[in-house]
């Protein structure tokens, strides 16, 4: 790799800036020389030709956006000379597509240590998750994640808690000017906090990983449809590989009704048998619903405590693929090497899975090509089509999805930042095209309609039968997820270093000429075996991020 700049695909008219370029610098790069009129910082790109409006400019070997005003040789391109466009696909030019496995011999007899459930599928984790089936129950699920996580071990540090306690001392004592001229409070993730212990000393449940408490805003007083979706969602939480047993609180007068709930975890999984408590607060006072729920909660605590962990194959994977906070490197360092993993774990027979289905704007094309089976593309096109369809609806269509900080690093137009998040998928053949919620059951690529939104994305993901997480970002974020894993993969260096307590694996050294991307990718691989094993746990495990927001089906990229 040159080390300033980088042309992604032979068919592009831009080059990717490795490094801040300077005005006037001359950049040799494939027996060409650029002068370039202006800076391009780092992750921008200059085009290669003039391009007069209206003229085409191409990145990943895919159109990402035409011309708005005239554009010189080696001149960067912005918001203010370029706009969104993107090919238009459908059924009718579809192309035949084909994919040659990798060779995986190196991984065939690797095995992690999971959680064996009854139905076949294996969990990286073993939670006990508590949920409430309308928002009326929240608090009551925060007065249980109080009482059981200070009592059993799970809670988290009290340093913030301990800052205030000793500035509330200083008050009391009169001793406000000690308070103004205190130094900032050391940053206790850089010395003990970023130790990954897995096991806390005081927790009597060994084999339990936590019990994860989710809450929500829905559930009633909206549609119907929405409470459906919720069901569905909760039910996948509950069916999750990673989930032991389950607690369900309901007011009882809601839309999302427990038979419902019952019977839609039934639906997805006929091989059903966790321990799963219900509990209706219209039924009694407060008092006798939270007893019986806590003492019907421990005592299920002690029976999914006798399950162990157990070597499975990587087959029994099921591996999220998502990106946020993306900047100009994510199509070139970090999806990349989610995707050269992705196809790994297909040719071993394990399932990922690629959502964000307005970050797929652009590539639709290739993916419908790469769907063997003509119903699945179909289906694939009639979600796109309905999606962006509702965005354009209310204003809002998928050229207006990149935020301030991808633009601010490179990733101009939706089209731009939709090729590069595409590459998380690899090059495998898609197995299955997915609706929210909907279960992961086949083997090999799946794609996921979610929206790009962390959070929504990541539930959906989890929602879904996810087991591990991963999630690529260029400018940081804690994103987490109660119930499935969530490895944060910077796509340079420098964010890794600036945020050590968020980030989990670093794909930089591609960007530096240190790695080749299958080099990473199998770094990555390593890792996630561990992970997988319990013997590390991620960032946003260990800071407590367990971020849930279901998706309302709504407009929301």
């Amino acid at each position: 790799m040159n080390a300033r700049v980088l042309k992604v695909h032979p068919a592009d008219n831009v080059i990717v800036a490795l490094r801040n370029l300077s005005a006037g610098e001359r950049i040799e790069f494939e027996n060409e020389t650029y002068e370039l009129p202006y800076a391009v910082g780092a992750k921008h790109k200059f085009v290669t030709e003039d391009r007069q409006p209206g003229e085409p400019i191409t990145m990943y070997g895919v159109l990402v956006g035409k011309a708005t005003q005239p554009i010189r040789r080696g001149e960067p391109i912005t918001t203010f000379n370029l706009k969104h466009d993107a090919d238009r696909y459908g059924l009718e030019k579809k192309e035949p597509a084909s994919w040659q496995a990798p060779d995986v011999s190196p991984w065939q007899d690797r095995t992690f240590m999971g959680y064996h459930r009854a139905d076949g599928s294996v969990g990286t984790r073993n939670y006990w998750v508590i949920v409430p089936l309308v928002f009326c129950e929240n608090r009551n699920v925060l007065i249980l994640k109080d009482a059981f996580e200070r009592e059993l071990g799970y809670a988290q540090p009290e340093m913030y808690r301990d800052q205030v306690h000793e500035l509330l001392s200083l008050y009391k004592a009169g001793e406000m000017d000690v308070v103004k001229k205190m130094q900032p409070f050391v940053d206790a993730s850089q010395n003990q906090t970023l130790q990954h212990n897995t096991q806390a000393p005081n927790r009597p449940f060994k084999n339990v990983d936590g019990i994860k408490f989710l809450t929500h805003e829905m559930g009633c007083g909206g549609t119907r449809q929405d409470s459906g979706y919720l069901c569905s969602l909760l039910a996948g939480f509950i069916n999750n590989p990673n989930v032991g047993g389950a607690t369900v609180l309901s007011l009882g007068c809601q839309h999302l009704q427990v038979d419902m709930i019952s019977s839609e975890i039934k639906r997805q999984n006929p091989k059903f048998d966790k321990p799963l408590l219900l509990f209706e607060q219209q039924a009694g006072t407060e008092y006798a619903l939270m007893s019986q729920a806590i003492k019907e909660t421990f005592l299920g605590l002690v029976e999914i405590n006798k399950i162990e962990r157990k070597p499975a194959p990587l087959s029994a994977l099921t591996v999220g693929l998502k990106c946020g906070g993306s900047d100009g490197f994510s199509g070139i360092s970090a999806n990349p090497v989610l995707g050269h993993l992705s196809d790994n774990l297909v040719a071993l027979g394990g399932k990922t899975v690629l959502a964000e289905f307005p970050e797929l704007n652009g590539v639709e094309q290739e993916l419908i090509n790469r769907t063997p089976d003509n119903a699945k593309a179909q289906k694939f096109i009639t979600l796109m089509g309905d999606y962006s369809a509702q965005a354009e609806a209310v204003g809002s269509g998928f050229d207006m999805n990149p935020s301030p900080g991808n633009i601010k690093d490179g990733l101009i137009t939706d089209a731009i930042k939709s090729a590069g998040a595409a590459k998380k998928g690899g090059t495998a053949l898609v197995a299955d095209v997915l609706d929210y919620a909907e279960p992961i059951v086949t083997p090999g690529l799946n794609l996921l309609c979610t929206p790009g939104n962390d959070v929504e994305a990541t539930t959906g993901m989890a929602g879904s039968g996810a087991t591990v997480i991963l999630f690529t970002t260029g400018l940081g974020t804690p994103t987490g997820n109660p119930v499935s894993p969530v490895v944060k993969v910077s796509t340079n260096t420098i964010l890794k270093n600036r945020m050590p307590d968020v980030i989990d694996f670093d794909s930089g050294p591609i960007v530096d000429g240190e790695q080749s991307i299958g080099q990473n990718a199998d770094e990555l691989l390593e890792y996630i075996i561990r992970l997988a094993s319990g013997e590390v746990i991620t960032q946003a495990e260990r800071l407590g991020q367990d971020d849930f927001i279901p998706w309302k089906r709504g407009v929301s990229l």
